[in-house]
């Protein structure tokens, strides 16, 4: 391979400053090495392999069918979010190392167009099946049955570019987009699917809820199971489901006129007290009430949230009301600040996901290949949420979002060389996180299975 140098013209007293592209066993991406230890741990590239079926002609394989998907899981990790990156990173010796157990740069990694190959051939049964592995993931994840699950749920826009396969026009997002779907349960993930945008934001979620809640009452049939999500979920067919199967929720409800005459006493006793009190900071204020919409089967009880907002030089300031309905026990405060308003956490994980690990990097033409490519942006997070709450337990590193965990771990440059019997990393010896480097790297080793905490 022929090398490249680059001399920066030395200063007075300063010697020459060389840099050479020599193609030398050097890697950015030492911290793969974490990674293959999860994926081992939880079997998840395996799983995923005896899931989808390879037609191709075992005679002419050149990279197995598992080898590519971990190629392309470990590479969003690393933060390369495209297929052509892979035309160089199939050399990447650390790559290599930790998916063929060789260096030989002859005998590369898969190219971005056999990537590309794989993501377009899934299909949607197969792509159901996958989607399951993440609450399988999640019930191994705890030694003990968990006495109560919440469950969050929530949407957001993947906007196309071009005319895309299952592209529409959303009004609420005003944009061409996907909608996908995440459930989690604090930061575990529970589902991920893309979806066209031509739907509500709470289409098939009754669907995913009914087989995440009987999956989880096989394996805990003592375990209180609770949804939760904003307005855009507060539907009739979600709530009666929830209610004759036995389950728990708190969901957002959209304003309407029955329930702004229901809390109109309310509403106006926060907008007196404010004024009274001639306030410069939000006040709120709390109440019950009971209410049946035309679609529910039964009367609810729904949480009033009557909160006056300051409005610059407007002293009566500016209302700002809302409504959850729920049929969990607890004062309407502390179920609105404490259980409902907890929910926005999950917006970290989904940012997580689309900014960090590219969820939204939905740019092939068919739907299942960009559906797959979502599924795949997951399995990366879910990789890298469990590194987060177990080796990472206890650390500086234990709350770092996936892009720190990226920065501090993953991004370390490295000398790998192969001998008769083994591949060996040499680390900097400067590296500032050199020590706990070592110490999750340890903890990995020993580890067989990852509780949850």
């Amino acid at each position: 391979m022929k090398s490249t140098h680059l001399t920066a013209k030395p200063s007075k007293n300063n010697k020459k400053i060389d840099v050479n592209f020599n193609g030398g066993k050097l890697t950015s991406d030492a911290g793969v090495l974490l990674l293959q230890r999860i994926n081992r741990i939880l079997k998840l590239t395996r799983r995923i392999n005896q899931i989808i079926v390879d037609p191709r002609d075992p005679f002419f394989i050149t990279h197995q069918q598992e080898d590519l998907i971990i190629q392309r899981i470990f590479a969003i990790a690393l933060g390369y979010e495209d297929v052509n990156d892979h035309y160089t990173l199939r050399k990447d010796p650390a790559l290599l190392a930790v998916i063929k157990n060789h260096l030989d740069e002859e005998n590369p990694l898969g190219s971005g167009s056999t990537l590309s190959r794989l993501e377009n051939r899934i299909t949607r049964e197969e792509l159901t099946e996958l989607s399951k592995l993440f609450v399988e993931l999640f019930i191994e994840s705890h030694v003990e049955p968990p006495k109560q699950i919440i469950i969050d749920v929530d949407a957001t826009d993947d906007p196309t570019h071009g005319k895309q396969e299952g592209r529409y026009f959303n009004g609420f997002y005003d944009e061409y987009c996907f909608l996908p779907l995440y459930f989690f349960c604090g930061d575990q993930l529970l589902w991920a699917q893309l979806r066209t945008s031509d739907r509500g934001g709470a289409y098939g979620t009754r669907a995913i809820m009914r087989y995440i809640a009987k999956r989880l009452k096989e394996v805990w049939p003592d375990v209180e199971i609770v949804l939760r999500g904003d307005a855009g979920f507060g539907v009739a067919k979600l709530i009666n489901y929830c209610d004759r199967n036995g389950l728990k929720y708190i969901l957002g409800v959209s304003s309407n006129a029955v329930l702004d005459r229901l809390s109109a006493n309310i509403v106006s006793a926060a907008e007196m007290f404010f004024v009274d009190a001639g306030l410069k900071e939000a006040l709120r204020l709390y109440w019950n009430i009971e209410y049946q919409a035309g679609t529910w089967k039964k009367a609810h009880r729904v949480v009033v949230k009557a909160e006056r907002l300051p409005d610059g030089d407007n002293f009566r300031g500016r209302e700002n009301t809302r409504y959850i309905v729920t049929n969990l026990d607890g004062s309407a405060k502390e179920l609105y600040e404490d259980t409902y308003c907890a929910r926005g956490e999950m917006e970290n994980r989904i940012k997580e996901q689309q900014l960090m690990l590219f969820a939204d990097r939905t740019s092939c033409h068919d739907f299942l290949a960009n559906r797959f490519r979502l599924f795949l942006s997951s399995c990366a997070y879910v990789l890298m949420e469990t590194l987060r709450r177990t080796a990472l337990c206890g650390t500086e590193l234990a709350q770092a979002q996936c892009d720190t965990i990226r920065l501090k771990l993953f991004k370390i440059a490295a000398v790998v060389r192969e001998s008769v019997r083994r591949i060996e990393f040499s680390l900097p010896s400067v590296f500032p996180l050199r020590e706990l480097w070592q110490r999750i790297f340890d903890r990995l080793l020993v580890v067989g299975r990852v509780p949850a905490d």
